[in-house]
């Protein structure tokens, strides 16, 4: 594994360099930059009390802010059971489902049971899946078992699925534990790592994105599967999603991003980018 080492001097001036050039941006680079925002967004509802009825509105919502001319979200994202009836609204556009699956939010649950939840949650529609890795395992050490579990996952899903792996950041102890927990994952099979549940105090940071992307750019000099970043957590709007992509486009060395390198998981975000966009 390479060895990263989090330098706070070199991401200040890294952060620096990303503001200036947003600002730096003219109005027509900011509208294209919206628009590419948009098809790489997860609309996700995970509230506990969400229901049938709601999950049809929340992604009829979502259907509603697409345009021939500009195209849809990435996806709508929910929890297993409700990933059939979020199919038979977005499915007739071409938009997937994606389900949070390993025992959302905490990842305390038997790896059987874990992937019981995938296949639950693959039967029921769901075309991707955002599993929750344990935590306390890889606070412990144990990065075999951590691996054994998402390589699991991954067989689970099989070749169809796109697997995109939570790290929960909030809660690793260090930038190098996200940047080594990253590598594990991409090592294992993940097509994403992402930032957090959204259901713990502390979600994204642009610390813990340096270090997701340093260990996605390092995996892919020595792979030829494309891999990406969805960052989630308290990303509500239009400026903490545009800083992301930015961090994205920079430390990966990319002209141009798609949904397959970059996702923005939020539940807030399409009334803002419907004000600057033309849908």
């Amino acid at each position: 594994m390479p060895n990263f080492i989090f330098d706070k001097k070199r991401f200040d001036a890294f952060l620096s360099e990303v503001n200036n050039y947003i600002n730096s941006l003219s109005d027509k680079e900011l509208t294209q930059t919206y628009t590419d925002i948009f098809h790489c967004i997860d609309h996700t509802t995970l509230r506990d009390e969400d229901n049938t009825q709601y999950v049809i509105s929340f992604c009829q919502k979502a259907v509603d802010y697409c345009n021939p001319n500009i195209g849809s979200v990435a996806s709508v994202c929910v929890y297993p059971e409700f990933a059939s009836a979020a199919k038979s609204v977005v499915s007739p556009i071409g938009m997937k489902v994606a389900s949070v699956v390993g025992g959302f939010p905490t990842g305390q649950m038997p790896l059987t049971l874990k992937l019981q939840e995938i296949r639950y949650a693959i039967d029921n529609g769901a075309d991707e899946v955002d599993f929750v890795i344990n935590r306390g395992i890889l606070l412990a050490g144990d990065s075999h078992h951590l691996a054994e579990e998402i390589s699991s996952a991954r067989s689970t899903c099989g070749d169809g699925i796109l697997l995109k792996i939570i790290l929960e950041t909030g809660q690793l102890s260090s930038p190098e534990l996200i940047y080594s927990a990253s590598t594990i994952a991409l090592q294992n099979g993940a097509d994403f790592i992402k930032t957090s549940t959204g259901k713990t105090a502390v979600g994204a940071t642009p610390e813990a994105a340096y270090s997701m992307l340093h260990a996605i750019r390092d995996f892919q000099k020595n792979s030829n599967r494309i891999v990406g970043f969805k960052v989630s957590g308290g990303v509500s709007t239009i400026d903490d999603a545009l800083l992301y992509y930015i961090m994205t486009k920079k430390i990966l060395a990319i002209g141009e991003i798609n949904n397959q390198l970059f996702r923005v998981g939020t539940s807030r975000l399409l009334p803002e980018l419907s004000k600057k966009l033309t849908f």
